[in-house]
């Protein structure tokens, strides 16, 4: 196939949704339910520091990168696939590209396990049920 008729056979809500959920999991992920306060501890960042963030630009931003992530995702699983291989497809970017890339990062920055397994797990989660929507709505 392609590029244009790639592009053309792209799920266009499909992106969006699976972009929504990346953003839905990344609140949940770095709230106090789940890992927000180790989170903290490893990146240094207080709850006094964040508050003087511009927080539109940061979410705003967040949910960009998370849209085109989702595009780029859905070119790689391609309009033929079915849940389970987005699924699988997704696991295996997560796993294989990006947690592999931090780790290679986090050796050379001296960051700590604990950060890694946080932000790594995220990626790899959230490709993951991306890829899950994208290639369950066809």
């Amino acid at each position: 196939m392609d590029m244009q008729n790639a592009f053309q056979s792209l799920n266009w809500l499909a992106i969006v949704v699976s972009a929504i959920s990346a953003f839905a999991l990344g609140g949940l992920w770095y709230s106090p339910v789940l890992f927000a306060k180790r989170w903290m501890k490893e990146t240094g960042i207080t709850e006094e520091s964040a508050a003087g963030k511009n927080m539109l630009k940061v979410f705003g931003l967040a949910f960009v990168l998370s849209l085109i992530a989702a595009f780029f995702l859905a070119m790689f699983i391609g309009p033929e696939a079915g849940a389970s291989f987005g699924a699988l497809a997704g696991f295996m970017a997560g796993l294989g590209w990006v947690f592999t890339f931090f780790g290679i990062s986090y050796l050379f920055e001296n960051r700590s396990l604990a950060h890694f397994l946080i932000n790594a797990g995220y990626s790899v989660v959230s490709l993951t049920i991306m890829g899950l929507i994208i290639g369950l709505w066809h």
